[in-house]
Order: C-alpha cells, then sequence, then structure tokens
C-alpha cells in the first residue's frame, strides 16, 4: 500500500510542468536568500497566489522549492560579503566570510553547499520516517518550556564572545534592552517609545539584523581609500570556481558534525515558532564545544560553515513535520504553506498521512527532489556569485548598500526601517572598532522577544515558579544551560585542573532525571543508558585522577 502511494505521489511530482516549476522556484529561492533584506518568508508569500489555480501536490510542491532554494541563498551573500542573506545564516558568516577573506571563497563556498544539501537530505529521511512521533515533541512545550530553551540558547553568549567574555555580556544584554522597545506583545503597552510613534513599532530584526552585520562592515571596507579601490581577489590569490572534491573531503572528515547539526534544526523546527535564526547558532555553538580545536572558531574553520548550513536547511523539515501532523506551522514560511493546503480543502492532523497519503508522500518527494536541484542550481548560481570577489569594494558597497535599503524598506514599506537599518549601522561600526563581538547582540535581539512573550505567558497561567523545575523539559534545558554557562571555565581549565576530569561525566549523568520524568518506554531507556555511560566515565576520570596525584607524589 506504501510502495502504491509513493508511486501515485512520484508520478504527480514527476511531469515536466511540475518539475519546470520547481526549478523555477528553487532558483527563485536562491536569488532571494542571497539578497539582504528579502527573506524566505516574503518569497513564498509571494508564491502563493501563483499556486490558487494549481493542483495541491503541484502547487505545494513549487512552495516546498523556493522554501529549500531560500534557505541555501543565504550562504552566498554571507560568505562572500560578511551580510548574511536571511536570519538563518547569521552563524554561517562567522567563519565563511574570514575563509573568503582569507583566499578560500571557492571551498567555503563548497562547504556551504554540500552541508545544506547533507542537512536538507537527513531532516528529509526524518520527515518521511518520524513525522507523526517527532511532532508529537512539539504537542509537550508549554511557556515555561520554551523560555528554558531561550535561557540554554542564551548561555552561547559566553561561546561567541572569545575572549572578551564581559564584552560579549554586554553586547548581549544590549541587544535583549533593543528587543524590549516598542510595545509589549503581552499586555500592549508601550515602552521606551519617549513618545514616539515610529518607535511604538520597535526596532525590526531584520533592519537591526542588517545594519549591525552589513552596513558596519561596509563601513569598515570603505574607511581606508586605498583598501576600497581594490576588490576581494587583489587583497587574497581567489579563484572564481566551487571545489567541490575539496569541499566533500573536509565534510566526510567531520560527518559527525553534520549529523548532529541536522538532529538540532529538525528538533528546533519541529517547535513551533524556534526557526532557523535560534538553530544555526545553537548547532554552531554545539559544534564549538565540541571541537578539540574550539579557538581556530570565527578564523574560518570549515566545522564553523558546515554546523549552521546543516541545521539550518534541517529547520524545514521539522517545520513541516509539525504541519503536516498537527497542523500547526513551525514558522512563517509553514504557516503559509498551511494556508495554501487549507485552500485547496486539506486540513492537516495526526492523521493526515493515512487520510492524504498520495498528497503527504508528494511534499515528502518534493522535498526530496528540490534538495537535490538545489545543489545543482546553486552549484551553477554560485559561480556567477564567486565573480563578485573581482568588483572594487568601493562599487560593490554601494550596490549592497542600495540592496539592503530597498530590502529593507519593502519588509514593512516603513521608512523608519531605513533609519533604524543606518543607525545599527553606525552601532555596529563602533563596536566593531572598540572590540565588541555583534554575534552575542544579535543573539539577544533574536532571543529576546521569544524569552519575554513565553516569561509572560507562564507568569499568566500561574505566579508559581516550580514548573520551571518541574516540568521535564524545563528542568532538561536548565540542566543544559548550567553545564553550557560553565562551559568556557571548563575550556579553560581543562588538563590543569582536577575537577575538569568530572564534568564529562557529571554532564552525562544529568539530564537522565528529566528524562525519567517523561515517561514513557524510549526515554526513560535512555535514561538508564546515559547513567551506565556516566559511571564508566566517572570511573575512569577516578583512575586518571588517582594517576596524575601519585605521579605528583612521586
Amino acid at each position: 500500500m506504501i510502495l502504491e502511494n509513493v508511486l501515485l505521489a512520484f508520478g504527480e511530482i514527476a511531469t515536466v510542468k511540475t518539475l519546470m516549476l520547481m526549478l523555477i522556484g528553487v532558483a527563485g529561492g536562491l536569488m532571494a536568500g542571497a539578497i539582504p533584506g528579502f527573506t524566505i518568508a516574503m518569497a513564498v508569500v509571494l508564491t502563493l497566489p501563483f499556486t490558487f489555480g494549481m493542483p495541491a501536490s503541484q502547487g505545494l510542491a513549487t512552495m516546498i522549492s523556493v522554501l529549500v532554494g531560500g534557505l541555501s541563498g543565504g550562504l552566498m551573500a554571507g560568505i562572500l560579503t560578511g551580510i548574511p542573506g536571511t536570519p538563518s545564516s547569521v552563524a554561517t558568516t562567522f567563519d565563511g566570510f574570514p575563509m573568503a577573506r582569507g583566499g578560500q571563497p571557492g571551498l567555503a563556498l563548497g562547504i556551504g553547499v554540500w552541508s545544506s544539501f547533507c542537512g536538507g537530505i537527513i531532516s528529509a529521511i526524518l520527515l518521511v520516517t518520524f513525522a507523526p512521533q517527532l511532532a508529537r515533541i512539539g504537542l509537550e512545550f508549554n511557556p515555561w518550556d520554551y523560555f528554558m530553551l531561550v535561557m540554554f540558547a542564551l548561555t552561547i553568549t559566553a561561546s561567541l564572545s572569545g575572549d572578551n567574555l564581559i564584552k560579549g555580556l554586554i553586547a548581549g544584554a544590549l541587544g535583549l534592552l533593543v528587543r524590549t522597545v516598542g510595545e509589549d506583545e503581552a499586555i500592549g503597552m508601550a515602552r521606551f517609545n519617549f513618545g514616539s510613534d515610529a518607535l511604538l513599532q520597535g526596532f525590526d530584526f531584520i533592519a537591526v539584523l542588517i545594519g549591525l552585520f552589513a552596513f558596519s562592515q561596509l563601513l569598515a571596507d570603505v574607511r581606508d581609500p586605498v583598501m576600497a579601490r581594490k576588490s576581494l581577489m587583489e587583497r587574497g590569490s581567489i579563484e572564481a570556481r566551487i571545489e567541490h572534491i575539496r569541499a566533500i573531503k573536509e565534510i566526510a572528515k567531520r560527518w559527525t558534525t553534520v549529523i548532529r547539526s541536522a538532529l538540532i534544526g529538525t528538533f528546533t523546527g519541529i517547535l513551533p515558532g524556534a526557526g532557523g535564526s535560534i538553530a544555526n547558532i545553537l548547532a554552531y555553538d554545539q559544534a564549538k564545544k565540541a571541537s578539540k580545536e574550539p579557538e581556530t572558531f570565527g578564523k574560518g574553520t570549515p566545522e564553523g560553515i558546515i554546523a549552521p548550513e546543516s541545521s539550518n536547511n534541517a529547520v524545514e523539515g521539522g517545520a513541516l513535520i509539525t504541519m503536516m501532523a498537527l497542523g500547526i506551522p513551525g514558522d512563517v514560511t509553514t504557516a503559509v504553506m498551511l494556508g495554501a493546503l487549507l485552500i485547496h480543502g486539506v486540513v492537516p492532523s495526526p492523521s493526515f498521512i493515512g487520510d492524504e497519503p498520495v498528497l503527504a508522500y508528494s511534499i515528502f518527494i518534493a522535498f526530496f527532489l528540490a534538495t537535490f536541484m538545489m545543489l545543482f542550481l546553486q552549484s551553477f548560481m554560485l559561480r556567477v556569485f564567486v565573480l563578485v570577489t573581482r568588483v572594487r569594494m568601493y562599487v560593490l558597497a554601494c550596490v549592497i548598500l542600495g540592496f539592503c535599503g530597498i530590502g529593507v524598506f519593502a519588509i514593512n514599506n516603513v521608512l523608519f526601517d531605513v533609519w533604524t537599518l543606518f543607525w545599527f549601522g553606525i552601532l555596529g561600526f563602533l563596536m566593531r572598532q572598540f572590540g565588541f563581538p555583534l554575534a552575542p547582540m544579535i543573539l539577544g535581539v533574536v532571543l529576546g522577544n521569544i524569552a519575554e512573550l513565553n516569561l509572560s505567558r507562564a507568569m499568566a497561567i500561574t505566579p508559581d515558579l516550580t514548573p520551571f523545575v518541574t516540568r521535564p523539559w524545563s528542568l532538561f534545558f536548565l540542566i543544559i544551560a548550567i553545564f553550557s554557562a560553565i562551559f568556557p571555565w571548563y575550556q579553560k581549565s581543562r588538563g590543569k585542573k582536577t575537577w575538569t576530569l568530572f564534568y564529562g561525566p557529571a554532564l552525562t549523568m544529568a539530564p537522565t532525571l528529566p528524562l525519567f520524568m517523561m515517561g514513557g518506554i524510549v526515554r526513560p531507556t535512555l535514561a538508564v543508558l546515559l547513567l551506565a555511560g556516566g559511571a564508566y566515565l566517572t570511573v575512569r576520570a577516578w583512575k586518571t585522577m588517582t594517576e596524575q596525584r601519585a605521579g605528583s607524589a612521586a
């Protein structure tokens, strides 16, 4: 029966018209993702009206193609110009841009392309295999759990700060403060608007992001008249070609990073409202913590590109799981797709795959095919984008700034957003000059609103604080957040202090309590395995400590 439904779905997708529409969709998504300020959501929304007259499977396949292309398009701008084309490619710039500036844009782009492909494929496999089961995890999350998830994500600030921990924390706090300007979403009160109607709407996230990254980078690039007349190619030995073979070899060496990041992306996508903005930074942080050479991050290491690109392409697989199995959109783009399903008279539910098997498998197949099309089209289009490195910096700066201004204005058709871009660009430039990292501030801006909204919801339900430690998922993220906050000190003291020997065993055993509290069969079984692994690591750490003390005594 399943094989019959798969063949019927493949027959609907594998028509010349549908495949052409998917190719156009992927190409359009790649272009939209590469233009700073032109978000994936905007591209999908613009595609929606064209799908009204199409069959449901064909219309959804076209929109999924735009979505997959857009997720991968952001890496082009991020790697070549240091400006993330989309919020979900912010972390890609941390190492992609330094690698391109170091004379290896072809390698950086190749790693980005193949990481995106691997993340998409892993997510698609999970989408096909575990859609209904994974979707139920999203139903388990309440405001307390979301708030603790954000608290865990905010501990990444320490990792993203490098050696400037205090400045990083200040930058993160500034990002949280920026997010409080405007109307409180929970109760509708005006805050920090000083009587200004423009400030009442708050600072648009995309405008802040592009200002901090794009405008500040452009100012830094053109401040020296001599350097402004040179192209990126003149600054280093850059070849205008994608290094596919070398990129595949680099990814193959780090396959564990790919799988871990794809799983992080899929899990984050399942959670409604989390999205790629959180997933790519979470994956980057976990890759840095797991690396044997964390000091290379931010200087152009391949792992710094593999992790965020694998995760952000896996996000939409997770979001589609929630949409199809529960009818809950994980983000704006899947909300638009949910609208498309409803327009065609299809209502997603836990029985959706059983009730509409052909349409469900059509979505699966479209996601697979779009990922392969992305690999082909991006490889072709990147040859054009690498040629950007031949353009003189002052010309490139003017063009990029023009695109940024148009893109930011087009989001809400509000001139104030352009001024937001300008002022935050100046702020970002000054922060760069005084050694303040921009990444923690972006993290604060991204997560501040989510944290505040869910805290307000939790307090509205009950003023009691105990659910933060009695709910399994909330306790799980609280424990992980504590270990994540301690990690920078562990990293500096590893091999020097005795307590660092027991960090790994403690981290292994700590999540077992919330896993037992979740009930069922799978999670308590996993908790037992973690306890056994933690006990084994503890014994090894104790032996190592005993040997060290005996050696020092001798």
